[in-house]
């Protein structure tokens, strides 16, 4: 459906949101002067909210063990591996099919399933909680990703002052979210458009109508890019920006925990 909806346009947005994170030169960065703590901590933790079936997760793990190559071996010793990506959404359902998902892609050994205990020793893991609260301690995370999540959260604000509470100092949110196209045509087209296809194209592909009248109108009701960035600046983000992408349909937000 995420193909129909928008001609494959998401994988490019998704695509932009990783090239966004920088993570080449951030990488270099801490391999030559890695962060003071226990060896046991990762040089990078990303997390992923909202990311069940793992889109985002895998194109930050694939950039991730580009970089550093021993990602992909299988772990040795119990030893911690250089990087970590954390999965974490609220639907245990979608969880299961992104592990699934994982195991195929990276093997067994690389991959934390919901189903089985913590295991240090692997870099991508499968965690179940709510965006308000997530079960993770404080300063885990450098970076902390969520794309198409935080408008069906039911406290947004609540989320976001707890994403910059497990977020190191010096990390990064990114919010990958529908907005409002600034342009009044393009916005017209969009509304007509959202309203006359995508509910009946729901029902003839995924035999759901419902869910999909429900998409359309909830991102009428949420934040237009003015009105999310203030609520970021609110809980506490610092150098809080945007781009718009597709003429403002969808927009890249972006905070710093200082």
């Amino acid at each position: 459906m995420n193909d129909f909806m928008s001609a494959g346009v998401h994988r490019l947005w998704k695509d932009h949101l990783l090239a966004s994170l920088s993570l080449p030169p951030t990488l270099q960065a801490l391999s030559r002067s890695p962060p003071a703590g226990s060896p046991e901590q990762p040089l990078y933790a990303h997390l992923d909210v909202a990311g069940g079936t793992g889109d985002v997760s895998f194109r930050v793990f694939d950039e991730l063990s580009d970089c550093l190559p021993s990602l992909r071996l299988p772990p040795s010793g119990g030893k911690a591996p250089q990087a970590t990506v954390t999965v974490c959404d609220i639907n245990p359902d979608m969880l299961r099919v992104g592990a699934e998902r994982a195991v195929a892609l990276y093997g067994a050994d690389l991959v934390e399933t919901l189903d089985e205990p913590p295991s240090p020793a692997k870099p991508l893991r499968f965690r179940e909680g709510n965006a308000e609260r997530l079960p993770f301690d404080p300063c885990s995370f450098d970076s902390y990703t969520i794309a198409f999540g935080l408008r069906n959260v039911t406290d947004p604000s609540r989320a976001l002052r707890n994403a910059l509470e497990l977020l190191k100092p010096g990390g990064r949110l990114l919010v990958l979210e529908f907005s409002r196209p600034p342009n009044p045509l393009l916005s017209a087209a969009y509304d007509a458009y959202s309203f006359n296809v995508i509910p009946p194209l729901g029902a003839a592909v995924a035999g759901d109508e419902a869910s999909y009248r429900y998409l359309v109108e909830s991102i009428r009701k949420w934040d237009d890019q003015a009105q999310l960035t203030e609520r970021m600046e609110d809980a506490g983000f610092q150098g809080v920006a945007h781009e718009d992408l597709a003429g403002g349909i969808v927009a890249l937000h972006s905070g710093w925990k200082l």
